[in-house]
């Protein structure tokens, strides 16, 4: 018999973002988080997503065993201002047994009936700037701190219980050794010319500070078109600010400016930690933190975290100059590999950024729904 049970307490949650480890066990392609970040995302008092969102954490159990999670979010930004009557559904996590997974997905369409909202959607997070999609292709290959991995089962799972296909994410990779200068070095001077535009180049974090928030100002334009975009609130700047600027490397951002210092198109990308949060195993001390640190500074492969090009400067060839920049600083660092996080199949404009680079899709994942 399959039990739920609403995770409120410090040691309920723990055990909410401990139970994947369980799971994975011994998986070389799973990447855990660190156990204290991920509690501290789910912390209604410190997370400022929660002034725009709800969240039921829900842990099953068979036996008096934990055998699965699910959070069940609502959006009220997506709901009230977008219109969007979607219950959402994320971290989800289950043994391979389908009663598992169906008492979860029944105690989320009931909150989504009791709330009026007109289907289910998931796996997704928050916002935009979490993880999103079940992995249906690729479980051979190692995730990445911003993607959820899954065993392969879950896609069964979820077309069982009448889910359908919502949206389709794609990710490549690149090799660097494949990669020619000429195709965007070029071009790059040539934009930079005619638009009078140059690129802003970092050395230390504070030094990209100023620039954040009209950075994200430039993500919710550039993004706003896309179905599943919710835009990213100024608590939720703030916040992703504290959390994620240190890891990066200030040597791999990119900001364009304009003649007036008006940023038109951004670049984020960052080191991978993959191998590193799997040494350090969920946790910081005595020894997760110099693995992280060491990656920082070390790793050969970089993710393409962030993207964006302002809407009246799109398809004229901006993102060259930015191409060109991380060609420089990537070479000078030995980078062998590009890693792109998930980009829906339907966005056709960053599609088109990358078909000169030889990408190989390596991975796909989906959302599923299904109406209530």
């Amino acid at each position: 018999m399959i039990t739920l049970k609403e995770a409120t307490t410090k040691k309920e949650i723990r055990d909410f973002v401990k139970f994947p480890f369980s799971l994975y066990k011994s998986n070389d392609c799973w990447v855990p988080p660190i156990i204290n970040d991920e509690i501290a995302g789910f912390d209604k008092t410190k997370n400022p997503v929660f002034k725009h969102a709800d969240a039921t954490f829900l842990l099953a159990y068979k036996n008096n065993k934990i055998v699965g999670r699910l959070c069940a979010i609502i959006n009220w930004t997506e709901i009230n201002d977008q219109k969007i009557k979607k219950m959402r559904f994320g971290w989800f996590d289950v043994i391979d047994d389908i009663e598992v997974s169906k008492a979860l997905i029944n105690r989320v369409s009931e909150i989504g009936k009791q709330h009026n909202l007109e289907f289910i959607e998931g796996p997704v997070g928050f916002t935009n700037l979490d993880k999103v999609g079940v992995l249906i292709e690729g479980f051979d290959h190692i995730g990445t701190m911003i993607t959820w991995y899954n065993h392969p089962y879950y896609k069964e799972h979820l077309e069982q219980l009448g889910f359908v296909k919502a949206k389709e994410w794609l990710e490549n990779y690149m090799l660097f050794k494949d990669l020619n200068p000429d195709d965007f070095s070029r071009l790059a001077k040539l934009v930079a010319k005619r638009y009078q535009l140059r690129s802003m180049h970092f050395t230390k974090t504070e030094q990209i500070l100023p620039y954040v928030d009209k950075m994200f100002d430039l993500f919710n334009a550039s993004y706003s078109k896309l179905a599943s975009f919710v835009p990213i609130s100024n608590e939720q700047r703030t916040y992703f600010k504290e959390k994620y600027i240190s890891l990066i490397n200030p040597e791999y951002i990119e900001y364009i400016v304009d003649k007036n210092d008006d940023i038109v198109a951004f670049a984020v990308t960052m080191p991978s930690f993959s191998r590193a949060l799997q040494k350090a195993n969920g946790k910081l001390f005595p020894f997760g933190f110099y693995h992280l640190l060491k990656a920082k500074k070390q790793s050969k492969e970089v993710i393409f975290y962030l993207i964006g090009v302002h809407p009246d400067y799109q398809n004229k060839g901006v993102v060259a100059i930015i191409f060109d920049e991380f060609y420089k600083t990537f070479a000078k660092r030995g980078v062998t590999k590009l890693i792109r996080t998930p980009e829906l199949e339907e966005n056709t404009a960053i599609k088109k950024l990358w078909r000169n680079m030889n990408p190989v899709t390596h991975k796909r994942r989906r959302t599923y729904r299904r109406g209530l």
